[in-house]
Formats: C-alpha cells, structure tokens, sequence
C-alpha cells in the first residue's frame, strides 16, 4: 500500500496546474477585457466633450453581458413541445439616454463619466487583486510557495 501512496504522490507532483483551465481564472480575464473596454468608451465620452450634438456611450454591466454570453439553447425534450429559440443578442455598447443636454446638444456630463472611470478602475484593481491571491493560493497548494 504505501508503493500505491508513493507513486501516486509521484505522479500528483509531476501534473502541471493549467490556470487556463479554471473557471475562475476564465471569469476573471473576462471580467477584465470588459473594464478596459468600458474605459476605452468612456475616454472617448471624455474626449468629446465638447462636441455638439454628441451623446455618451456606455457598455452594459457586465452581469448583463455574462446572461448574453451563458445562453443557452432550448432544448426540444417531447415531440408536442415546441421548438424554443435563443433570443438574439444585443451589442455590449449602448447610447446613454441622458435628459440634460448643453445648447449645443451635446450630453456628456463631465462629472457622470469621472465617476464612471473612477468606478472602472476600481473594478479593475479588485479583479486584478483576486486573480493574483488565487494564483498564489495555487502555487502555495502546489508546493511552489506563495506570492500573493
């Protein structure tokens, strides 16, 4: 029995980890892509900001783009159902409806969108932070010590 223990620990230590395939490293670098997105698009609200007639853009909250991205097709189980179908999806970026406007049109609210980069970046750093505490958990379970 304790031949079986050995090998098998042998053969524990010798599996490579892949980050790559863990949903929450996944989840993280998606979380991620959609902040710097969102902060492109709002650099661009900023930039504009006194352009006439221009209207700021946001991205949809990512919970939102996680429901669009996770569906999943209905699926026909009786011969009398009938057949489902997925919704279509709508772009991850929108117009902002705002109700002030300046006389030349535009309705980017210099203030609103500070607060909004401000927020993303905080967004940002947080998942920055889990995904390397999770890393150097990983390492630290796998016997490499931790960093984080």
């Amino acid at each position: 029995m304790t031949a079986l223990t050995a090998c098998s620990i042998v053969r524990l230590q010798s599996v490579r980890m892949d980050p790559s395939h863990i949903g929450l490293f996944d989840l993280a670098e998606r979380r991620l892509a959609w902040a710097d997105r969102r902060q492109a698009v709002l650099a661009q609200n900023v930039a504009n900001v006194n352009t006439p007639r221009y209207q700021p853009h946001d991205l949809h909250p990512f919970a939102a783009t996680l429901d669009r991205a996770q569906g999943v097709a209905p699926a026909r189980t009786q011969p009398h159902h009938m057949a489902g179908s997925v919704a279509s999806r709508a772009p991850n970026e929108f117009v902002e409806r705002t109700h002030s406007q300046s006389p030349d049109g535009n309705a980017v609210t210099l203030d609103v969108q500070l607060l909004k980069v401000a927020d993303t970046e905080t967004t940002h750093a947080l998942v920055t932070t889990i995904y390397r505490k999770y890393l150097g958990m990983f390492s630290m379970a796998l016997g490499r010590g931790g960093s984080g």
